[in-house]
């Protein structure tokens, strides 16, 4: 079994207003992973996710993609030791 790992990732680019959310939420849930995404105040989307490296790796190019009113700029992305996983995907609204 594939180790878990987990990644932080801010999306930037129109991503704001145009579903980024939920699509990041919907993909996550399809594919197994745990952690949130939210919006930031500088414009951004940031994600938190936790599962098998291969998996999250997919879900990183459909994230470059994003939903279809989107445009995907650059992503960030930081990998990471889970030392405690959230269970489920959620949106954060906070």
């Amino acid at each position: 079994m594939e180790e878990i790992v987990g990644v932080q990732i801010v999306v930037q680019g129109k991503v704001q207003g145009v579903g980024f959310r939920a699509f990041a939420e919907y993909q996550a849930i399809q594919k197994g992973l745990n952690g949130w995404v939210r919006n930031r105040q500088d414009g951004t989307v940031e994600v938190e996710a936790h599962g098998p490296r291969s998996v999250l790796e997919l879900f990183l190019t459909i994230l470059r993609q994003g939903p279809r009113m989107s445009q995907v700029t650059k992503i960030l992305v930081d990998w990471k030791d889970v030392n405690r996983q959230t269970q489920g995907f959620t949106i954060k609204r906070d």
